[in-house]
């Protein structure tokens, strides 16, 4: 009897099976997964075989990012788009290009300022009056955690001196107390909850635009960090069930469901019906996304010693915690108890332990369950912390991008932490040493969605071509540790456990790289590039 045939063959070049790549190789697929990995596969080839010659081209498993908001990169790549410039007369001449280009919108809506470009990271309501006076404008930062608007947006929403501070946010004000046209955290809300309905085909153009370019950076499975309606941003289950039901989710999507932090328990039945109405086809939502603390640069990070001010004084504010920590042990051990993963956005030391505590009081309420942690950012960990992810089965998600010499690092963030904690900031060695199981993601759009970059940082601990010192150098990982990273590690976290790896059985989600980076010089492994993308064996991106 004539054995089976592949559908599917890869030859003639290296085959990443570990975290150390092995040597020029061969793989086989059929019907959608792997069922040969060796050096002669010959033998697998029918007259229905397609051979991919790999020409010394790295094969390895499909990409997956383990924090990712895709549909609102998708839509935000719609709208007015202020990414890729620091420059100030840019940003106003894209404002007011976009503006002329939709008369019609009622609002201009867009993204991706950058606060170096801005004194103290603060914009002001002036460069944008004078680009666009007749409408509104709302413009988040490329974090998301703040927003630049205009008078007339700020008039709209009835933020005046008079206007109280959400307890989760600030209006920035001048001396005397005016608003000056930026918001951070929960003080977005006062305008984004005035912002034009978007409406259901908005949001699944937006997932389609994106899965197209995530898959054409090698991507093939994402965890969307921000299921839910939250901070004015609109829910976009519809659009992932839209695509899951009619075929168009070729990727496999984690639905991460938003916590609300203003209420409290009585949210879990409702998470319960969540993920049993949102798991179809592709899409799965077993997980919750606990948003503990906001970010450095606007000193919300939740840190153990205070922020210091522009003199180098300690101040009276050590950042938010946004859910109280004992109620967050709460809210995880029963979370845990009913079989959901946990996703928290943990960035400063303190956050960290408080995730840390809640996962602890979890294990101890529930016994070791297969929920699969994971803390998101992790800007600054304790030393005391670190072992505590191994002894907890609690995976990094670390964002690689972050961890380099920038303005956002070295004018926003340095000089306002104190010393002790800014020389710990993104430890992934350490996490890595200390037991760690590491994953991956890009938080797309608030920084690129491009693995190759992501490594080229985890590597290098500098940008790609950047003229820069190496950002704490002892935490530099290894090529093949950053590798899998991106795709063991965060298909662990996805509960994909049959991707990942190229093991035979495994899914044939693949990527083969224009080139090996492991035969390159380190600083050049940001210029590989994706050249062919595969999910289930079938092709989803050729360059």
């Amino acid at each position: 009897m004539t054995a089976p045939t592949a559908d599917l063959l890869f030859t003639g070049g290296p085959v990443l099976r570990t975290a150390t790549r092995a040597g020029t190789g061969a793989l086989a697929v059929r019907a959608g997964r792997i069922v040969a990995v060796g050096h002669d596969l010959t033998g697998l080839v029918g007259p229905r075989t397609e051979v991919v010659d790999l020409a010394g081209r790295l094969l390895l498993p499909g990409f997956q990012d383990a924090h990712v908001h895709a549909v609102m990169g998708g839509m935000e790549l719609g709208q007015c788009d202020l990414t890729g410039t620091t420059d100030l007369d840019e940003y106003l001449r894209r404002v007011r290009r976009y503006a002329d280009a939709h008369p019609n919108a009622e609002w201009i809506v867009g993204s991706g300022w950058s606060m170096e470009t801005f004194p103290g990271g603060v914009p002001t309501k002036e460069p944008l009056d004078r680009v666009v006076a007749d409408r509104p404008v709302f413009l988040t930062n490329r974090d998301h955690h703040g927003a630049w608007v205009n008078s007339l947006a700020l008039e709209r929403a009835g933020i005046t001196a008079a206007t109280t501070d959400p307890a989760d946010g600030v209006v920035n004000r001048d001396v005397d107390g005016n608003p000056v046209g930026a918001l951070q955290e929960g003080a977005v809300r006062l305008v984004a909850s005035l912002l034009p309905e978007v409406t259901p085909a908005d949001r699944l153009a937006g997932l389609l635009r994106a899965q197209t370019m995530l898959h054409s950076l090698g991507i093939t499975a994402w965890q969307d960090a921000m299921v839910g309606a939250t901070n004015g941003y609109p829910d976009i289950t519809d659009a992932y069930l839209t695509a899951a039901r009619d075929g168009l989710l070729t990727a496999t999507v984690v639905g991460a469901l938003w916590w609300d932090r203003d209420r409290d328990a009585s949210q879990i039945p409702e998470l319960l019906d969540k993920r049993a109405a949102l798991t179809l086809g592709r899409l799965r939502c077993g997980t919750v996304k606990i948003m503990q603390d906001g970010v450095a640069e606007n000193h919300t990070a939740a840190m153990t010693a205070p922020y210091r001010d522009a003199c180098g004084h300690p101040t009276t504010n050590s950042g938010l915690s946004f859910v109280d920590p004992a109620a967050l042990r709460d809210h995880v051990t029963a979370l845990d108890a009913l079989d959901f993963q946990v996703h928290f956005h943990a960035l400063g030391d303190r956050a960290v332990r408080e995730a840390l505590d809640a996962v602890q009081a979890a294990r101890a309420a529930n016994g070791f369950r297969d929920t699969r942690p994971h803390l998101a950012h992790l800007q600054v960990v304790h030393p005391d912390d670190l072992h505590r992810f191994g002894q907890l089965g609690v995976s990094a998600n670390i964002q690689p991008l972050w961890a380099a010499h920038e303005p956002q690092m070295d004018d926003l963030t340095i000089p306002f932490l104190a010393a002790d904690l800014a020389a710990r900031q993104y430890p992934f060695g350490d996490l890595l040493r200390c037991g760690a199981t590491l994953a991956a993601g890009s938080d797309w759009p608030v920084s690129s969605p491009d693995p190759l970059h992501g490594i080229h940082v985890a590597v290098n601990r500098r940008h790609l071509d950047a003229d820069t010192d190496v950002f704490l150098a002892e935490q530099r990982l290894d090529l093949g540790t950053a590798l899998a990273a991106y795709t063991a590690g965060s298909a662990y976290v996805n509960h994909l456990d049959d991707t990942g790896t190229l093991r035979i059985g495994n899914r044939a989600d693949l990527v083969v790289l224009d080139s090996d980076p492991f035969t390159t010089p380190p600083e050049q492994i940001g210029h590989t590039r994706v050249a062919l993308t595969y999910i289930g064996g079938a092709l989803v991106y050729a360059a």
